[in-house]
């Protein structure tokens, strides 16, 4: 009888174990988040600065969007796809000229010809830039905007050896000045 017992007991836990391991997940996202870090190296474990954002692609189902469609000149951008990028400074920094207190801040932009307009808010977890409110900026800032010969697909965020933060898609290139 005991025997009989421990072997229905199992015969259930395995019919309910594969009910468990039967969950959906969902597919890659098709502009998936990314982190950048200063210093970037992967060997140096003291971050000063952290950027989590998603890397929306400029070809879309084979077909090459426009950056201006994505990243309308003049309006406010989420910086990336899908939440709105996060930038986290583990220490107080200088931003294009400007102080900032150590802490974390949703990163918006606004894009131009020359200059991009960089945006630190203090309101987190956002969806895009639906709710942006300007009342909770922190610092706006101006940062150069270039041309590149190489065209980026991708939407990418990357740190210079001296701590500036360079944001690169299509052809475009914007340079914010950071010190720590």
């Amino acid at each position: 009888m005991k025997k009989f017992l421990s072997l229905t007991i199992l015969m259930l836990t395995l019919t309910f174990s594969t009910e468990l391991a039967a969950q959906k997940f969902s597919g890659l996202d098709i502009s998936p988040a990314d982190i950048a870090t200063y210093p970037s190296s992967y060997r140096v474990s003291d971050k000063a600065i952290k950027v989590v954002y998603s890397r929306p692609k400029l070809k879309k189902d084979g077909v090459k969007r426009d950056l201006a469609d994505l990243a309308p000149v003049g309006k406010v951008w989420r910086t990336g796809a899908n939440e709105a990028s996060e930038i986290t400074f583990y220490k107080d920094a200088t931003v294009g000229g400007k102080s900032v207190k150590a802490g974390s801040y949703s990163l918006f932009t606004i894009p131009g010809e020359d200059e991009w307009t960089i945006i630190l808010n203090s309101n987190l977890n956002q969806w895009g830039a639906y709710s942006y409110d300007s009342a909770a900026d922190v610092v706006r800032v101006s940062a150069k905007a270039s041309t590149a010969s190489e065209s980026l697909d991708v939407f990418s965020i990357a740190f210079a050896d001296d701590g500036d933060m360079v944001m690169g898609w299509g052809n475009t290139r914007v340079s914010l000045d950071i010190s720590l």
